[in-house]
């Protein structure tokens, strides 16, 4: 059973798709999220919740403090479970659903900058299709964003685009987590 761990929809179940994900445990996702409460990134934010499943990790988010989320879910079975999660929660104005490769979506430019962008791809997406779809969200960031990828143990580190600098990461059971922001450029006074 998944639920949303903590805030204002805190303890509430969250339904599943059938097949085809692999939802984040709530013991993973209370470690991280006390990890973003931390860096002060999820109050007030726009989320970007990439390879959604079921929302989970967006609707933390939402029940946490951010402004709004936007799940991208390629699987359109997902994307309905990630709807009726929406309502069942009372969140439809905060969340849109766009059922659509993640790849496809980060190669448009946001209607916003994102201030937290979570990546829990399926086992099945190789490391060159993640790092295409990291190579998307430079320059849709806020200068403060943390982007989030969450993989197995076993995954090697993402390849980080250029724009993006990994700052942390963390290990919880079989579960790791790479925490990166956006490389602010060196001004003039920065070099003098």
């Amino acid at each position: 059973m998944t639920r949303i761990v903590a805030g204002t929809v805190g303890g509430r179940t969250l339904q599943v798709p059938p097949k085809g994900t692999r939802p984040t445990s709530d013991r993973v996702r209370e470690a991280l999220f006390a990890r973003l409460e931390h860096l002060d990134v999820v109050d007030g934010a726009r989320v970007l919740d990439l390879y959604a499943g079921s929302g989970a990790l967006g609707l933390e988010a939402l029940s946490r403090g951010a402004e709004h989320a936007t799940l991208v879910e390629a699987a359109r079975v997902a994307a309905d479970v990630c709807r009726r999660n929406v309502g069942a929660l009372g969140l439809t104005a905060r969340v849109t659903v766009a059922v659509e490769r993640a790849e496809r979506f980060t190669a448009r430019p946001p209607v916003h900058p994102w201030d937290l962008v979570l990546l829990d791809p399926p086992y099945d997406v190789d490391e060159p299709a993640l790092a295409d779809v990291l190579a998307g969200l430079p320059g849709t960031l806020t200068p403060d964003a943390v982007v989030v990828v969450e993989r197995s143990t076993r995954s090697p580190e993402p390849s980080w685009p250029a724009g993006l600098e990994r700052f942390d990461d963390r290990s919880w059971g079989e579960t790791r987590v790479w925490f990166a922001q956006p490389v602010v450029p060196a001004t003039d006074e920065a070099l003098a």
